[in-house]
């Protein structure tokens, strides 16, 4: 992990709203993601963190052009995305997919998957192609006589280093690490984690590692961005956030990740009202979590806060 603040990346109020039509209804708007504003640094790691359905999936696939914004923009190496053709945008961006077993052409094999960025986005011949695969299977870990094989023929923690491999061909300045390791036993996603570490000096990366593991984001991250419902509630130093958060929402996910003491799985218990999250389909007037929020006031009911900087990070609640 590095301290170096030169940006790579630059997200500029981006909003992603999806219409839903019905019949016989007016139109519903979904939105996914509003006034989402960060950089990331080279070298650096920015863990997004929040419960399923915040928005960071939504966010990767914004970021990669998956999906296209409603509004605001998005800059690599201080030049807009709407200035980059495909091509370009592509080589500089890249994302490993949380689930190898559904990220994978089961009909290719492992050298084709591997080799497919490069015959799309390069000119380079099959001998330059074929030297440039089998040093990266090397550098992942993966023997050069797997190039023949299917991915049904991988263990899962082979065919993530198979996805990684294939998103380091085009030598990115940026990759996006979807739950990365979410799908894989204990011991294998340590093995990963310490190879993403390793290729993130080898190739001077920048990271934006989303994962619901708090363990696993505090271990590899340098800064934090806890999302919910679709907006950045808290942002900042991964040991700030982690020591002394100020975000109601932040603490109460803290709260509630198991703490282990010996052998014994600590319970644990929580101020959140026990209801479930609003649906994005039909929001609340103010604040998004005021109505699970041990902390809300009438205030929090009827307006909607803002990030703010508060003390060394920023902060989204009026009673921060």
């Amino acid at each position: 992990m590095s301290q170096v603040n030169t940006p790579i990346l630059e997200v500029n109020d981006v909003h992603k709203i999806f219409e839903i039509k019905k019949a016989f209804k007016p139109k519903l708007e979904l939105k996914a993601l509003s006034e989402i504003n960060f950089s990331l640094s080279a070298n650096e790691t920015l863990g997004i963190v929040g419960e399923s359905g915040c928005g960071k999936s939504t966010l990767a696939k914004v970021l990669t052009q998956l999906e296209i914004p409603t509004k605001g923009d998005i800059k690599l190496l201080g030049k807009s995305y709407k200035d980059y053709n495909s091509r370009e945008f592509h080589s500089l961006i890249q994302m490993v997919f949380q689930d190898p077993y559904q990220s994978l052409n089961p009909r290719k094999k492992a050298f084709d998957i591997i080799a497919d960025p490069l015959r799309i986005n390069s000119d380079k011949s099959e001998a330059e192609i074929k030297e440039l695969v089998y040093a990266m299977m090397k550098k992942v870990g993966l023997r050069e006589e797997f190039g023949s094989r299917y991915p049904h023929h991988f263990s899962g923690g082979q065919r993530q280093r198979l996805g990684i491999a294939r998103a380091l061909m085009l030598r990115p300045k940026v990759l996006i690490l979807d739950e990365p390791v979410s799908a894989l036993d204990v011991s294998i996603q340590a093995q990963v984690l310490n190879l993403l570490m390793e290729l993130q000096q080898e190739f001077s990366l920048s990271y934006l590692f989303i994962s619901h593991d708090l363990s696993v984001v505090e271990h590899i991250s340098d800064r934090i961005l806890v999302m919910y419902l679709g907006r950045i509630v808290e942002y900042g130093p991964r040991d700030q956030l982690f020591n002394n958060p100020k975000h109601p929402y932040t603490k109460i996910l803290l709260e509630s990740a198991p703490k282990i003491t010996g052998e014994h799985v600590e319970k644990v218990t929580s101020d959140v009202a026990p209801s479930e999250a609003p649906s994005a389909l039909y929001l609340p007037k103010g604040c998004a979590f005021a109505p699970r929020c041990p902390m809300r006031t009438d205030h929090c009911m009827e307006s909607i806060p803002h990030l703010e900087m508060k003390e060394g990070r920023q902060v989204a609640c009026f009673n921060a």
